[in-house]
């Protein structure tokens, strides 16, 4: 079985910093409202559908019906800043879309983070809140596996509280995925966990089904996402190729990686690959 999931991060008017992390790392991820409408626009050109959600493919037993001659694909966005309220959500809906949104739950009602109105509004307006762990660590799979529970259980908890019903669906921090975060994730009852892995196939692990995502980040040409949906094979081989040449380098290089990984990860388009 396979599914189209894209990964964005914040969106901003003016600056990166207006929400979310600060951070020049963090900034890479994010877009600018021209560059998310952009992103967006090539996605209504191909007709996609987004009505379903991760909780769906998980109790389903044909999780993806025919759509006819829409195409199924899942809009994801991770970290809980608040661009996801003030900017993303109203372009969604507007185009009969909803959206994943992952919410670190340590940074709720934080400067440029979502407030607890906001998180219960979304939900009212039928987009999903996820977890996103509590503090988002660093490098969320080198933890112990009581930190890693707790990160998860601690998330879910809060987040349920402020919705009054169940959470059961996160995304894994930075994309550090080993099975002692499934592990840990299915433990503190989550179903579904997504990963930064480009890959439409679903997997398992200790129960959960994993999901794989298509990062859309900064620099990106604004038929990015368009490409990872409708399968244009350079598109997904070069985010494929991006994502495993950055998990090996990462760990090596510290912090010098963001220069490799930002050459390595920058869009090839198919004109210039034959």
């Amino acid at each position: 079985m396979n599914v189209v999931s894209l990964l964005f991060h914040d969106v901003y008017t003016s600056k990166p910093h207006e929400s979310g992390f600060r951070s020049p790392a963090a900034d890479r991820y994010k877009l600018s409202v021209p560059d998310f409408e952009a992103q967006l626009d090539g996605l209504a050109a191909v007709d996609v559908e987004t009505s379903r959600f991760a909780h769906e493919l998980a109790a389903a037993s044909d999780p993806i019906p025919d759509p006819g001659s829409r195409i199924p694909a899942m809009i994801t966005f991770d970290d809980g800043g608040e661009s996801y309220y003030t900017l993303a959500a109203e372009r969604l809906e507007a185009l009969g879309w909803r959206g994943h949104c992952f919410v670190s739950t340590n940074f709720i009602g934080q400067r440029g983070f979502l407030t607890p109105a906001q998180i219960r509004e979304l939900d009212a307006r039928g987009h999903l809140i996820g977890s996103h762990s509590a503090s988002h660590p660093a490098r969320f799979n080198s933890l112990t596996l009581a930190e890693m529970r707790a990160e998860w259980s601690d998330s879910r908890q809060k987040l349920e509280d402020l919705l009054g019903h169940a959470v059961t669906v996160g995304s894994v921090p930075g994309g550090y995925f080993s099975p002692d975060v499934a592990k840990t994730a299915a433990a503190a009852g989550l179903n579904v966990l997504f990963t930064s892995e480009p890959t439409t196939k679903l997997s398992s692990a200790s129960d959960l089904l994993l999901v794989g995502r298509f990062t859309v980040r900064h620099g990106h040409p604004p038929y990015a996402a368009q490409r990872f949906v409708v399968a244009a094979p350079w598109a997904r081989y070069s985010a494929w190729v991006g994502w495993n040449a950055k998990a090996l380098v990462k760990p090596m290089l510290g912090p010098s990686y963001a220069r490799i990984a930002d050459w390595l990860l920058a869009p090839r388009s198919a004109e210039h690959h034959g």
